[in-house]
Formats: C-alpha cells, sequence, structure tokens
C-alpha cells in the first residue's frame, strides 16, 4: 500500500510539474514581462536612481474633472489654470461645452471654472499685475474635403465713397456679374471710406483707393454646380443709388475646398484671486493661434492667427494696453506663420527663434531674426540647421536670462510631412555677428519637444514625437537634462506618458514639472484606429529633489523694484550659490514665450538673503515671479513670489 501510494504521488507530482511546464510555455512572454516590469518599478523606486534619474507619476483627475487641456498658465497662487475651451471637439464645440479648471497642485484639488467663448487655440501671456491676458479662439472648426457642403470663401467688399464707410449686415447677398451665382456673408463687415490719393508734388488730386472689407460667403444651395472657378465681380443686393454703384465684391475660387479653422476678436483677463474671466476690449482682428508677447512698454503685442474668415491675418499686429483694457494697431506690419516664437530682448527688440504651430504660407514669415517693432526692421539670423523643420519645434530662453542664448529643438517639415528634425540649435544673441550652431542632438527626429527650465539652470526636454501627431505609435518616451555649462544632455528617468500635439510643460512652485495634454491623430502603430486626448497629468520631480535637504526660504517683501533689494531669512544661507528669479510660464502648442530664468545678485549674512533685482526692465518684465535660491549641490528651495512692478 505504502508503494501503491508513493507511486500515486510521484504520478501526481510529474504531472503538476508538465501542467506547470506547459503554463510556462504558453505564458512565458507575459511572465517575462511581468518580471521585467516588476524589476523595472523595483529599479526606478530605488533612492539612488531617484537622485540620479529623477522620477514620474501620473495625476488622474475624478471624471468629472477630467477635460481635454490645451493650455496652461502658472497663477501667482501657485495655482494652474488649464483651459480647454471645446477641447479639439467639435460636438463639444457645437453644443457650447466650453472648459477650464484649476488645479491646486499642494493640496490636489480641482475645481471647474465657467468659460465664456471657446479659447479652443487662444493666445496668453502674464499680465504686471498678476491676470493671464487671454485673447482670440475658435469661431468655426475645420471643414475638409469631402466634408464641405457649400461652395464658399473669402469675398473682398470694395468701397470707391470717399465720404463715408458702409457696414453689410450677416446674410448680404453677392450676386457674380459673370457667373451668376450668389452667394451670402456669414457675419457683417464694415468697409471703410476710400481713401483720396494725391500728387505728392503739384497737389493735384489722381484717384481714390477703395476701403476694402474681407468676408466668407456661402453658396445658398449646396452642390458642386454653386462652385466658381475664376474670379469675378459681384454685385451688392440690397444697395441702391450711390452705395450700389460704389460698392461691390470682388472673389476668387469659391469651391468646395478645406475650410480652415475660423478665429474670434474676443479678450479676456483670467483674475487668479477671484478665480474667473473678465471682458476686456476684443481684439481689432479675430486670431485663432495668436502669440501674445509683452513689449518693452508693458503692452502686449498680438500676432498671427486664422481670422475670421480662415485666412491668416496679413501681417495687421496689435497691442494691448493693460492700463486702458484696449487695442491699438501697430505702425508696422510682419506676417508669420501661426504660434510664432516671439520673445523680448534685452535692447527692446524682437527674437522671433522660426519655431511656429505651422498655418500659413511655406515661403512666408519663416525665417528667424530680430525684428523692431516700432520701424518694422528685420534682421535675418543666419546658420539655422534643419531650417524647413520648424514646425512644431520647440524654443527656449536658456537660463540665466542675461545671456540671451537661445535654444531652438527639434521640429518637423510643413504640414502633415513625415520630416522631423533631431537637432538642438543654438544662438547667441549678444555675439557681434548672431548666427545659429547645432548644439547637442536628440537621439531621434522629434515634433513636440516639451521644454522647462529649472531652478538649477538646467533646462528638461521630453516628449514629442517622431512624425505628425504620433502617427505610426511614435511618441517618444524620453527625458533629458541640459546642462548649460558643458552644452551637453543626459538620459534621466523615462515619462510614463506620451505627449504630442496640444502639450506641453510648466514649472511648479515647488520645482517640480507638470506636463499636460496630447492629441495623436491615430490610437494604433497602423493608423487605423482614431486617436484619444490624453487627459492625464504627470509630474516629473527632477533628481535635484532627492539630493539631500532642500535650502529653506522665508520672509522678505512681495514687492520688489527693478534695482531694488529684498531680504529673506534660511537656515542654510551659508550654502547657497545661486538665486534665480523664473517668470511662471504660459504653455500651448509647445509655445511658451513667457518664461525666463533670470540671475539675480545676493549677499549673505548670518541667516539674512538679500537679493537684489537687475534693472533692465527689458531683461525683468513687471510682474510675479517665483524666487528661487540653490545651494552648492543643485538642491533649489521651494519659491517665495515676488512681484516686481
Amino acid at each position: 500500500m505504502k508503494q501503491q501510494a508513493g507511486r500515486r504521488r510521484a504520478r501526481r507530482l510529474a504531472i503538476g510539474t508538465v501542467v506547470v511546464l506547459a503554463l510556462a510555455g504558453m505564458n512565458g512572454p507575459w511572465l517575462y514581462r511581468f518580471g521585467t516590469g516588476k524589476y523595472h518599478q523595483y529599479k526606478i523606486d530605488q533612492p539612488e536612481y531617484k537622485a540620479e534619474n529623477g522620477r514620474w507619476e501620473i495625476i488622474d483627475f475624478p471624471d468629472e474633472y477630467k477635460q481635454n487641456t490645451i493650455h496652461a498658465a502658472l497663477l501667482r497662487t501657485g495655482k494652474v489654470l488649464l483651459v480647454a475651451g471645446s477641447g479639439n471637439n467639435q460636438d463639444n464645440f457645437d453644443a457650447k461645452r466650453f472648459d477650464t479648471r484649476i488645479w491646486d497642485p499642494v493640496k490636489g484639488t480641482v475645481k471647474k471654472v465657467p468659460t465664456p467663448t471657446d479659447l479652443f487655440c487662444t493666445g496668453h501671456t502674464q499680465l504686471a499685475d498678476g491676470n493671464l491676458l487671454i485673447a482670440g479662439g475658435t469661431k468655426r472648426y475645420e471643414k475638409l474635403k469631402g466634408d464641405v457642403t457649400k461652395a464658399g470663401g473669402l469675398m473682398v467688399v470694395h468701397n470707391e465713397n470717399p465720404d463715408k464707410p458702409i457696414t453689410l449686415p450677416a446674410g448680404t447677398e453677392f450676386t457674380g456679374k459673370e457667373n451668376g451665382r450668389t452667394f451670402v456673408s456669414k457675419d457683417p463687415v464694415l468697409v471703410p471710406r476710400a481713401k483720396k490719393v494725391y500728387d505728392e508734388t503739384t497737389g493735384e488730386y489722381l484717384r481714390n483707393d477703395p476701403g476694402l472689407g474681407r468676408i466668407y460667403v456661402e453658396a445658398q444651395k449646396s452642390g458642386a454646380e454653386y462652385e466658381t472657378g475664376t474670379q469675378d465681380n459681384y454685385t451688392v443686393r440690397g444697395l441702391s443709388g450711390a452705395d450700389a454703384r460704389n460698392t461691390y465684391g470682388i472673389a476668387e475660387k469659391l469651391a468646395l475646398d478645406k475650410k480652415d479653422f475660423q478665429g474670434i476678436r474676443d479678450a479676456y483677463e483670467f483674475d487668479p484671486v477671484a478665480e474667473k474671466y473678465v471682458k476686456v476690449d476684443p481684439m481689432h482682428e479675430a486670431r485663432w493661434y495668436p502669440t501674445l508677447t509683452t513689449l518693452s512698454d508693458g503692452k502686449v503685442l498680438s500676432v498671427s492667427g486664422l481670422d475670421d474668415i480662415g485666412q491668416l491675418v496679413p501681417g495687421k499686429n496689435e497691442v494691448f494696453d493693460p492700463e486702458t483694457k484696449e487695442w491699438a494697431y501697430t505702425d508696422t506690419t510682419r506676417q508669420f506663420p501661426t504660434y510664432p516664437a516671439l520673445f523680448l530682448m534685452q535692447n527692446g527688440k524682437i527674437f522671433y527663434s522660426g519655431s511656429n504651430a505651422g498655418y500659413g504660407p511655406d515661403d512666408v514669415g519663416r525665417e528667424p531674426g530680430v525684428w523692431d517693432v516700432e520701424t518694422n526692421e528685420f534682421d535675418e539670423v543666419p546658420g539655422l540647421s534643419d531650417a524647413n523643420m520648424m514646425e512644431t519645434s520647440g524654443t527656449v530662453l536658456l537660463p540665466p536670462a542675461q545671456d540671451e542664448t537661445y535654444m531652438v529643438i527639434g521640429g518637423g517639415g510643413v504640414g502633415e510631412s513625415r520630416l522631423s528634425s533631431e537637432k538642438t540649435r543654438i544662438v547667441d544673441l549678444k555675439a557681434d555677428s548672431p548666427r545659429f550652431v547645432d548644439g547637442p542632438s536628440l537621439e531621434k527626429g522629434t515634433r513636440y519637444p516639451q521644454a522647462s527650465v529649472l531652478p538649477d539652470d538646467s533646462v528638461l526636454v521630453s516628449g514629442g514625437s517622431e512624425d505628425y501627431r504620433g502617427r505610426g505609435d511614435s511618441n517618444i518616451l524620453q527625458a533629458r537634462l541640459y546642462d548649460t555649462e558643458t552644452n551637453s544632455f543626459r538620459r534621466v528617468a523615462d515619462p510614463l506618458v506620451g505627449r504630442n500635439y496640444h502639450s506641453g510643460s510648466v514649472l511648479l512652485p515647488d520645482g517640480r514639472v507638470m506636463f499636460f495634454g496630447s492629441d495623436s491623430l491615430y490610437g494604433d502603430k497602423a493608423n487605423t484606429k482614431p486617436g484619444t486626448f490624453e487627459q492625464r497629468i504627470e509630474i516629473y520631480t527632477p533628481p535635484y529633489l532627492y539630493g539631500g535637504e532642500r535650502p529653506d526660504l522665508s520672509g522678505g517683501p512681495q514687492r520688489i523694484a527693478r534695482g531694488g533689494s529684498g531680504t529673506f531669512t534660511s537656515k542654510a544661507a551659508a550654502s547657497i550659490e545661486k538665486a534665480r528669479l523664473i517668470r511662471p510660464s504660459a504653455a500651448t502648442h509647445v509655445t511658451d514665450v513667457d518664461q525666463r530664468s533670470i540671475a539675480v545678485d545676493f549677499e549673505v549674512s548670518g541667516d539674512q538673503v538679500t537679493v537684489t533685482v537687475p534693472e533692465n526692465k527689458n531683461l525683468v518684465q513687471s510682474g510675479w515671479y517665483m524666487l528661487f535660491v540653490t545651494d552648492g549641490d543643485g538642491v533649489p528651495s521651494k519659491a517665495q513670489w515676488v512681484r516686481v512692478p
């Protein structure tokens, strides 16, 4: 009996072994991945790994607070404004569901904020009082060829009467003199009076140059038979007498072609204390994808964008006066592609790096250079490598800002091109003859790279994709720290979430970096499934926050004038080696012209740290800044908020 029992146990053991081996054979890859994943998680959680590479974590909001974040700005309260508008979602747009959230990274709370209009693809910048200026947005979503049912396009309305302007209401009908087809305007249009032209020498009257108005028109009925193929003059129905003689339309091809997005004129200030939008004077031009840049006098320049008929704004730039809350055209014009990267220089001029978000002719306004807004002089900066791949590139003012050295990162070809660049290009604008030179390369061609300056003078570069909008599952799960002293990259921990189109990053007051957005065109490698918007927030904790106890910083004034000083308290005062004022970010579409890190002189006496703000108003623009101090090990304090009046 004992022998039989022994044989049964041996047989069961043998059968069990076979089953285990069979299951292992079937599930070997899974078991390997499971084991590898567990080891990877164990590895990245080790203190020595985090001290060398940093760490990523995902912040997943409750479902009721999730949104398709397109824009993010750090407010002077330490909270982050997350703006979606319609979030690149046609259904939201049609239903007028426009979203904004405020996230408190310290308390971890999220709040919904009423959003007055579709601020999807708006422009924004920090104002001197701590409000955020927001201008532009979406009037109409694009319609791809095949989805357009009514022929339409641009109608240029002419007014030859020098004595009065004329306003045509929405619904005005235009009938072609040659083609006989009638088109209807979608919005009202004000057409200025004609301008009388005289001979400059004799004073003799020569002619009237007609006033011009631009309006989008559509055919009354659907169908290809209502398309036009050539230019025609159009009479305006409903006018009589002199108005009928002096007012007419001219249009080129009015067809069923793709119709681009259209912009709006609306402008708002977001109040970070009341946590609400406050409407201000609208812009003169409707803009979708504009860039807002603060000028030397504190006014805000608004440039580029698609207008209310889906055309690139033709070089009509304007400025917002924060005192009067009104807009005025500049005396000079210059055209740029949408979301151009424009930075205020220390001499008061504007540097255009060539980075942009894409819409616009491929041969107009794409050359990098230095622009004098007052005189309209533009001096091109040569040497840019991969100059045909500047769309979706990122540009960052390297720290400290006093050096006036910029890095242009990656980029891609015009439109939906598969081209992408692995290059970085660096230009020193203080050089006698500024010229781009290549910096360290990325491992892969990279569109949509996110870049944030850090308190220790390094720059975090992360994410992006090799192809247009992550096509072909091409998101790049890599991050690097750029060392400004050695001009080199160092790989650090890999992000957990892919980021491409509609993404960005924001430095937080505690020294961590927040990443948002990503809008992949497809959801699989074969490009057969539609992509989904990435709604999760991701936080990167840099290595310096695992490097030991961070220096403290407290007390001190909240207001320090340019050229003035303020004294703060720190028990670690003797170990401090750097002090930096960092302007808070306002980021979208890998464009953030606000962020800059300014070196400030400081003196230490006991536990007192006295910092002195530089005097140059173009270097230190009026507004709120994060003041960081960093010790000899590169570990920064938490920021103290300081206002430069």
